[in-house]
């Protein structure tokens, strides 16, 4: 036992893996902090717009709707399709600002604040959950108010009319922006609890989040779906985190000191936030076989958005192509932001109006400069890619998921939302499933049926029974993300 020598070299292949697994857990952290920023800065990009551009479309919609008596309709539309959306929108945002405004935050704090620990944490989660699934929502609400006020008039009209889908519309985001608005004010109530036992226990909650998905299988996918989770919920507690430090300086009277004194909880808030995301992303990684690399992939599709978005072609606002993609809703936090800055700031004179001018002057500065180096990088990210020649590919139909039936007018196997996986080495019985290699493709879609020989032990014969099995997504026909076990409905 003291002398036995052994040679590692003799398996060579499984050692040399190893030391690869090794290195991508390395990799994973640099990789999805490039992921991050990219995304984050998507984000911003697509919040500022509703501070910024969204106005001023707003207000030149409505120009051209005052000047059209004197400039003639000309056999035209009153308003494009796109300017439409914006008048919408601006609507949207005027009537959930007037609701908004007979929401009495000192009291919802005050109201929150008598509750125990424990009951807090337990809200905490269950806002969590709930604002994935008003995301999750809330776009198709918003998708059906456009499409129902740019329809073509020849079509045949199969809706309940524009009215109420713009009053469901309003409802969504008033209820959003007040979810929102209970998690800000339950952050705030942890930041300022005297034993810091609450901040502990709801970022000890961000260490569940691993239990939950590291042990689930994971396609690349499903890791493109998370990916985009994260992104959003990072980008959703920065916001949070602001409104929490305005409305605490607004109580210290803006004394900068008391900043300071902030600083270290929130701190600690994104630090724990990275954390998890580097831990669960590296370990899902090692589990699943996935390469680094996929996280340049998964920059890849998100640039194409973006610069397709710029298209001629182009059927969607860059707004909404992120909040699709990343279940990221820029109105409701807007909206909230919007409240909370309104109620923290005074705003008495000229001297303050000019200020808010010149604010106003920056953001629109900082959203035009954004926007020019996110469409550079992501033309760049594109062009990497080789994904050039599918920015002139008409949009993405949706697939079918009724079942079919085949020639012989057998139904075949209808499509299910619930991937179903087999081991390796099953065998069933009496039958032979052919393996296919396209599951190592990430963006390769089956469109050949599969073939299963089942073998007649009567006759001896093999009998070829077509099955459709559901066709691989592509990572650009990806919609928008799922909360049951992060699934590609």
């Amino acid at each position: 036992e003291l002398t036995r020598g052994y040679f590692l070299e003799h398996n060579e292949a499984k050692y040399t893996e190893r030391r690869e697994k090794v290195y991508t857990c390395l990799r994973i952290p640099k990789e999805l902090e490039k992921l991050m920023t990219f995304g984050f800065f998507l984000c911003l990009d697509a919040f500022l717009y509703v501070f910024t551009l969204l106005p001023l479309r707003v207000l030149l919609a409505l120009l051209q709707l005052l000047t059209l008596p004197c400039c003639g309709l000309g056999g035209g539309r009153l308003l494009q399709p796109a300017q439409v959306c914006d008048v919408l929108k601006g609507f949207i945002m005027v009537l959930c600002y007037s609701m908004m405004s007979y929401v009495d935050y000192a009291m919802m704090y005050h109201l929150i604040r008598g509750q125990s620990v424990i009951k807090l944490y337990i809200i905490y989660n269950m806002l969590e959950v709930a604002d994935r699934l008003f995301s999750s929502f809330g776009q198709d609400i918003l998708d059906a108010l456009y499409w129902t006020a740019t329809e073509p008039k020849e079509k045949k009209r199969a809706h309940i009319g524009v009215i109420p889908h713009f009053l469901m519309a309003v409802l969504y985001v008033f209820l959003h922006a007040i979810l929102i608005m209970v998690q800000a004010t339950t952050l705030n109530v942890a930041f300022n609890s005297h034993n810091k036992s609450l901040l502990t226990i709801m970022m000890s909650n961000n260490f569940v989040e691993i239990k939950g998905s590291v042990f689930k299988k994971f396609e690349k996918n499903n890791l493109f779906q998370m990916s985009n989770s994260d992104i959003k919920e990072r980008f959703t507690n920065y916001i949070l985190l602001l409104i929490v430090c305005l409305r605490n300086m607004e109580q210290f009277s803006w004394n900068p000191e008391h900043l300071w004194v902030l600083f270290p909880d929130v701190g600690m808030v994104i630090a724990s936030e990275i954390a998890v995301d580097v831990v669960k992303h590296a370990f899902i990684t090692k589990f699943n076989d996935i390469s680094a690399d996929v996280y340049g992939e998964y920059r890849a599709s998100l640039a194409f958005d973006l610069v397709s978005s710029r298209q001629k072609n182009a059927y969607t606002d860059y707004s909404d192509s992120v909040s699709r993609r990343m279940g990221f809703i820029p109105l409701p936090l807007a909206l909230l932001l919007i409240r909370v800055v309104s109620s923290s700031v005074k705003i008495q004179g000229s001297l303050s109006l000019m200020c808010v001018l010149l604010f106003y002057f920056g953001l629109i500065t900082l959203k035009v400069l954004n926007s020019i180096v996110l469409l550079g990088t992501s033309c760049a990210f594109v062009k990497d890619a080789n994904m050039e020649e599918k920015l002139f590919d008409p949009p993405p139909s949706a697939v079918s998921s009724q079942p079919t039936t085949d020639k012989a007018g057998i139904p075949l196997a209808s499509v299910s939302p619930q991937p179903v996986y087999v081991a390796e080495n099953t065998t069933l019985p009496g039958a032979t499933l052919a393996k296919s290699d396209s599951d190592t493709f990430l963006t390769t879609p089956d469109e050949e049926d599969d073939v299963i020989k089942i073998i007649n032990t009567d006759t001896g014969m093999d009998e070829e029974v077509l099955a459709r099995r559901t066709p691989k997504k592509d990572l650009l026909e990806i919609d928008r993300f799922t909360i049951c076990g992060n699934r590609i409905d």
